[in-house]
């Protein structure tokens, strides 16, 4: 998990959008359950550059791909920079 490609992914409104989304639920959300304003295909290309910087993780889940904010990781090596992320003003 290198830093500049972790900002790289924190620094897209809609990547952001689906950071704080994952945030709220600790437990992971299915990955079509996010309202973004984006089409299918975008959405798979935001979330692939997510688990690709490592802020995400993917599991299956039956017939869903369940998403995972990696929080524990990213405070381990960048103590703050996610909290910073989720309480900047939009």
């Amino acid at each position: 998990m290198r830093v500049e490609q972790v900002l790289h992914a924190l620094g897209d409104p809609v990547r952001l959008m689906i950071v704080q989304a994952l945030a709220a639920a600790p437990e992971g959300v299915a990955c079509g359950v996010i309202p973004l304003p984006v089409t299918k295909s975008t959405r798979t290309h935001h979330l692939r550059t997510l688990r690709e910087a490592g802020v995400i993780s993917m599991r299956t889940e039956g017939t869903r791909r369940m998403s995972t904010l990696r929080r524990d990781d990213l405070d381990a090596l960048y103590p703050g920079l996610l909290d910073g992320v989720l309480a900047a003003p939009r």
